[in-house]
């Protein structure tokens, strides 16, 4: 059995690579890896990698984690500046026995000391948008905070070890120094081999009052099925918070288990995910809230066109 799921269908070209080296026979942790890696390479999507959404200072400052299920071993990387690729060195943390969890300057300084190459991950585009969001929301009066689809993709592979990786560029206009929940463990991150793994996308500060990644692992150990876990996380996570905060953000999950078996919620209109198994075929999926449950059915080529086209769009200025 091998398996791989992600959040939203821009990790769509990583998954597909890696679905085939995990039918081949590779190691999980590479190809979740090189899969989050594709999504950072891209300079079309803005909420990941090279093209993320700047900072309101105008800086591009990442987020990524890689863990390993085997040993539990985790590294992570935030607020990584100018550095390609920060999966890549999230990953190479989680080797190291301390100092696993980086960030700032001192990410940067560890990630050129072990020869990761600079780059400038603010482009052109991504400064197009800087523009024409401030200008739909700040200019109005209005939060500027959105732009958070982090990705998030996990491997299960033929000999039954299981990784999780994460990578984003976080909340457009955030704080300069804030840090959501995808660098976290527990929160928007976690994984064990012997049960199986989650991970998360939304608004961060909601999703870590939940520890929503490890509490998916933990219902799934205690039987529940991924759908099952994903569901009730995610649902009472929402009425928990508008009950005693007064509102909620966006919540959304992925989640597999050691068998292959996968699950995924939302509490939003549009999600979708990319998964595939060696008893399911590669698919994208939009995931909608319906009362107490997530339904997802296949997108159909329509959809695939519009989105292709909606990513490749000319920003309009002003």
């Amino acid at each position: 059995m091998w398996g791989i799921i992600a959040t939203w269908r821009m990790a769509l070209e990583g998954v597909t690579e890696a679905a085939t080296a995990l039918a081949a026979g590779h190691p999980t942790a590479r190809a979740v890896v090189d899969a989050v890696a594709a999504v950072e390479d891209f300079p079309l999507y803005k909420s990941v990698g090279y093209g993320g959404l700047p900072t309101e200072n105008g800086e591009v400052e990442l987020d990524a984690a890689f863990m390993d299920g085997d040993t539990l071993a985790f590294g992570a990387v935030g607020n990584l500046v100018d550095i390609a690729n920060p999966v890549r060195v999230a990953h190479a943390l989680s080797r190291q026995r301390y100092n696993s969890l980086l960030v700032g300057q001192g990410a940067r300084e560890w990630a050129l000391s072990q020869g990761f190459a600079e780059k400038t991950m603010l482009t052109d585009r991504a400064v197009q948008h800087y523009r024409k969001r401030c200008r739909e929301t700040l200019d109005k009066g209005l939060s500027p905070y959105d732009g958070h689809d982090t990705v998030g993709i996990i491997g299960l592979d033929t000999q039954g070890s299981m990784s999780v990786a994460t990578s984003t560029s976080g909340l457009f206009m955030k704080k300069r120094g804030r840090l959501g929940d995808s660098p976290i463990i527990g929160s928007g991150f976690y994984c064990d081999s012997q049960i199986g793994a989650a991970t998360a996308t939304g608004v961060g500060e909601d999703l870590m009052k939940g520890c929503t990644s490890y509490e998916i692992v933990r219902r799934m150990a205690q039987g529940a099925t991924p759908q099952q876990a994903a569901d009730s996380v995610v649902f009472e996570l929402e009425d928990n918070l508008m009950s005693r905060f007064g509102r909620v953000g966006d919540l959304s999950v992925v989640c597999m288990n050691n068998r292959g078996e996968f699950g995924a919620a939302t509490n939003i209109k549009t999600f979708s995910f990319t998964v595939a198994t060696a008893n399911h075929p590669l698919t994208v999926y939009l995931a909608e809230r319906r009362h107490e449950k997530t339904h997802y059915q296949p997108v159909d080529e329509a959809w695939m066109q519009a989105y292709a086209a909606r990513i490749r769009a000319p920003i309009e200025e002003e």
